[in-house]
Order: structure tokens, then sequence, then C-alpha cells
């Protein structure tokens, strides 16, 4: 397709900076796109347009989000609903209370001038999905893509998922929930870091968990201590810090720690591992067997609690195998996560959805 496309991602936040770099993704292929969030990110990552809703936080919305995602059912596909009458009544006085933003913002930005919609995480403006529904009157073009905990705790919205002419996930657990999603690895610009050129005396070992539950911090400590007792080595443990801050300590490090026996979080690697493979840092994480065997020959550590302190000590102890795992991961990165190879998967998704003619 010869035209310019104009692709507009919704998302909640631009959680981790996935939706901004699909947009940015789409841009350097000289399509027109933009991002609308409905709420500030908590993190450092980039805006485009934000309507900045008001959403609750403390303890009470923290309590009743986790209540949410204690009521997961492990392998099965939730259904999002109201759980009950209160619940119902304030997400309905919530979609009143904020129409007059959204509706400002749908206008202001002439929102509803764009070829293709990805509802990020799988969300409308609205819960009744009134966007997206406006959409398909006008035939316009609706992907759905999940990126996280919200198909395991939030399940779909059943309106929104029946129109929806394209389904994507990032997320290789999603494949058994969601049976017929299409996977496709999330787009990563990596050129904003720069791999390691530093040999430090004493090895550095990095771990920077946004949640100590979903990484299994807690279980990762006590190893560490092991370690240490045997090695001369520094364990850096990065919490609560400025992005920019964390990426700079980063850089400074030998290997790096994603997650072990994390929980709620997923098996494999986030952005945090894509983050350290392209500063030329072997990554120790931990898959599922069948996840593993999926992703084929890729540069990552596979550990658990059980070996992880072995494989430490085998990274600890060969330079050259450090060595060849960089390279190995710069050689992934390039054919799974860069903007040219996820632009070319989603185009032949396009394709095959009808999402642009041939």
């Amino acid at each position: 397709m010869k035209e310019k496309l104009k692709i507009l991602h919704l998302a909640p936040q631009n959680f981790a900076g996935m939706p901004y770099d699909f947009v940015k993704m789409h841009q350097s292929f000289g399509n027109d796109s933009h991002l609308i969030t409905f709420f500030k990110n908590t993190l450092d990552f980039p805006e485009d347009i934000c309507l900045k809703l008001p959403s609750p936080t403390g303890k009470t919305a923290k309590k009743w989000r986790d209540a949410k995602a204690a009521d997961t059912q492990e392998g099965k596909l939730k259904i999002n609903s109201p759980k009950n009458f209160p619940e119902k009544i304030y997400f309905k006085i919530r979609d009143k209370k904020n129409s007059s933003a959204i509706e400002s913002a749908i206008k202001e930005y002439n929102l509803l001038n764009y070829h293709i919609y990805h509802f990020d995480g799988g969300m409308d403006f609205y819960r009744d999905v009134r966007f997206a529904k406006e959409l398909k009157k006008k035939n316009k073009k609706i992907v759905c893509c999940y990126f996280g905990s919200d198909l395991r705790t939030r399940g779909i919205f059943k309106e929104l998922d029946e129109i929806s002419d394209l389904n994507l996930t990032v997320e290789f657990d999603h494949l058994k929930l969601y049976p017929g999603i299409n996977f496709l690895y999330f787009p990563f610009d990596n050129s904003y870091l720069k791999p390691k050129s530093h040999k430090n005396k004493t090895l550095k070992i990095v771990h920077s968990p946004s949640n100590r539950k979903f990484k299994g911090t807690n279980k990762i400590i006590p190893v560490m201590n092991e370690v240490m007792s045997e090695r001369q080595v520094e364990f850096v443990l990065l919490e609560n810090m400025h992005r920019k801050e964390v990426l700079e300590i980063k850089a400074q490090c030998d290997i790096a720690i994603d997650q072990i026996s994390g929980e709620l979080g997923g098996s494999g690697y986030g952005k945090n591992s894509l983050e350290t493979i392209s500063l030329g840092l072997p990554t120790v994480t931990e898959f599922s067997d069948d996840y593993y065997k999926f992703l084929g020959d890729n540069p990552f550590v596979n550990s658990n609690i059980n070996n992880l302190k072995e494989n430490l000590l085998k990274l600890i102890d060969s330079d050259s195998y450090r060595n060849d795992l960089a390279q190995k991961g710069f050689e992934w990165m390039k054919r799974t996560h860069s903007f040219e190879a996820v632009n070319k998967t989603l185009t032949e998704l396009y394709l095959k959805h009808k999402i642009i003619p041939e």
C-alpha cells in the first residue's frame, strides 16, 4: 500500500513505553501515527496526547485492583464485567464524568480521521466501548493488542472483541488464554542504548525490579548473598529510582537478572531485559519450558531459583561465555524486536486480516 497510513493507538497508560514504541515504529516507516492515553504514566516514559483523566490511587484503590487480579482463574480467558452493582454504578459515573474531556479530545485531535485504531490493552475510552462502536459504523479498522497483565487480570471486553478485526499479543502466555490470538514481538528502539565498553575488575550484577513480588526479588537476594560469599562480585539492586538514573547504572554493570520465581507477571522477559541485552549484558531470567522452546535460539540464560546460583557462577567465571552471549543478544534483537522485523510481521498481519489492501 503506497498511501500513508494514519494509525492511532489508544491506551490507558504508556505502560513501560510500549504503546509509544509502536507509534515510533509506524512513524519511522513514514506513517502518521499518534498515541492517546487516558492516564499519565507513573514513570518517566514519554507522553503524546494524554487526557490526564483522574485515576484512583491510595490503599483502597490498590486493594480493589489486587482483588481483581486475584479473581483470575489460571488458563481461562476472562470476560470483563462489573463484579457487583456498586462497581457497575462506579464505572457508569466515571464514564459520564470523563466524557466531556474525551469528547473534546476527539474533536480537537480529529480522532475519527484515522485508518487503523489500535486499542492497546483492549480498552476503549468508555466501558461500554461506544468509541469503538462509532468507528465500526464508519468502517474503520480495529486492532486489539494485549501487553501483559491486562489480558490475565482484566480480560477482554466482549463487545470490543466482537468487532475487532485483528487481535494481537506480545505475551507468550496469552496464546493459551486466548486461542487464535496472534503473537507479535513488541518493537524496541535501542538506539539510545550504547553497548558497554568497560571491564569492571569486580563484576556488577544488576537487578532492577519495578515490583518485588512480580520479579521474585525476595528470593533472588538470598541467592546473591550466597554468590557473594563465594565470588568477589557486587550486587546492584535498583528500586524506586528515576528511569534515566537506572539506565545509567545498568550501563556500568556486567550481568543482569530480570525475574526469577516472580508472581503474576508471567515468565520470560520484558523491556527490562531488552535494555540490558542492548547494553551487552548477559541476562538471566526464568521461562516456562514451552515458552523457552517457542523462542528457539535466543541469548537468555534460562534459570529458576534452584539453579540460579550455578548459572551465575558460570557467567562470573567465564569472560568468553559472557562475551558470546552479548554478541548473540545483539543479533537476536535485530531479527526479533527491531522496528524492521516487527513492522514486517505486522504488515503481513494487516494484509492477512484485510486491515490494508494488497
